[in-house]
């Protein structure tokens, strides 16, 4: 293990000269003197590119291949031929099929020219075959080296994307209910400011507090982002338990909430509770926002064993409850997570409901 992680952290230019280094040193040590110095300085032109493949590629293919074709106009066999594969490798690995269909080409080419020069007894085809093998296959290992980085590459911006997308819902649903519940707790001081100062005082006192509640569930939300944020471990997600505080905040904003929870949520995984919670205070929020003073909100929780039903209901007009903004699709992302489908609309002796209910799954559902 110590091993692998010293080897890890070897610059990449170490592990490219490897190979250069070792057809050289068998140059050295396996020519005769006379034929040394032709032998080493084509070796040198072989192998020596192969250091800089990985930042000009092509560049590289055409200065090895190059070489590879004065090494044949002065018929000398030497083991840096190998170099050509690597190049062509690389070549694979980094450009289109249509630039490595053309270098394919042209290390076939080659080795129909050596097969031609070098193959004893008259022998073509076994050697053609075989080089050709070699050839196709080093062109394989690239392209698929190619694609699979391509695909670890879009894995990783869709990882991206939807880690965005989360904290931008985490943040219109913080943001958005917020300032909703401390916008209707400001007007509510505002009138009652002369005839009852006490109220006045105390609606100011919750508006401060939801500013504070606020910023601690940013916090928490970003602080996935920063490893020297300690809010997000100090603070738990919040969940099932949590929405009677909820209720009573939307109480205090001038939205009467009731709240029934049947069933046990404690085998409930965090992440569904946090969904749970999140549905609920979009539907109260949306609400509060677009329904008269007198409105009142009930808010039912089903837990199963592997399904939790949410239904949250109102009793103001259909006409004024359906929201304009993008807290719908936002609960509809939400719940599509855990396979839920939400239904939102008017309902049949008046008001507006909100319905979905998340499947859990089998293996996240652990008895309470």
């Amino acid at each position: 293990m110590t091993e692998r992680r010293w080897a890890s952290r070897l610059p990449q230019a170490v592990w490219d000269s490897l190979l250069p280094a070792l057809l050289l040193l068998n140059v050295l040590t396996m020519w005769t003197p006379a034929e040394l110095p032709l032998a080493a300085a084509l070796t040198v032109a072989l192998a020596l590119p192969l250091v800089w493949r990985r930042r000009a590629p092509l560049a590289v293919f055409g200065a090895v291949a190059t070489a590879a074709f004065v090494q044949l106009l002065v018929d000398i066999q030497l083991p840096a031929a190998i170099a050509l594969l690597v190049a062509l490798y690389t070549v694979a690995a980094t450009s289109s099929r249509r630039v490595t269909l053309v270098a394919v080409t042209v290390v076939e080419i080659g080795a129909a020219f050596a097969c031609l020069r070098w193959a004893t007894d008259g022998a073509f085809l076994t050697p053609f075959a075989a080089l050709t093998a070699v050839v196709v296959a080093a062109a394989v290992l690239g392209v698929n080296a190619r694609t699979t980085r391509a695909y670890l590459e879009a894995v990783r911006d869709r990882a991206v994307a939807e880690e965005r997308a989360r904290i931008t819902r985490e943040m219109h649903d913080i943001v958005t209910h917020n300032l909703s519940v401390m916008v209707a707790l400001t007007d509510a001081a505002v009138h009652a400011q002369h005839r009852s100062p006490d109220k006045a005082t105390t609606a100011m006192l919750q508006v401060s507090e939801t500013g504070r509640q606020a910023l601690t569930d940013m916090r928490r939300s970003l602080g996935v982002l920063r490893t020297d944020e300690p809010d997000a471990a100090r603070h738990p997600l919040p969940g099932i338990a949590q929405l009677e505080t909820l209720a009573g905040q939307m109480c205090a904003a001038g939205l009467p909430t009731s709240l029934d929870i049947d069933g046990g949520h404690a085998h409930i995984p965090a992440t569904a509770q946090l969904t749970v919670y999140r549905l609920v205070q979009e539907a109260l929020t949306n609400t509060l926002k677009h329904t008269p003073t007198g409105t009142q909100a009930k808010v039912r929780i089903e837990c199963g064993a592997e399904t939790v039903t949410v239904d949250v209901t109102d009793t103001g007009p259909a006409s004024l409850a359906t929201p304009a903004g993008h807290g719908i699709t936002g609960m509809r992302e939400r719940s599509a997570g855990y396979g839920g489908t939400v239904l939102a609309g008017p309902l049949p002796g008046g008001g507006w409901g909100v319905h979905t209910r998340l499947v859990l799954g089998g293996d996240l559902a652990v008895s309470a």
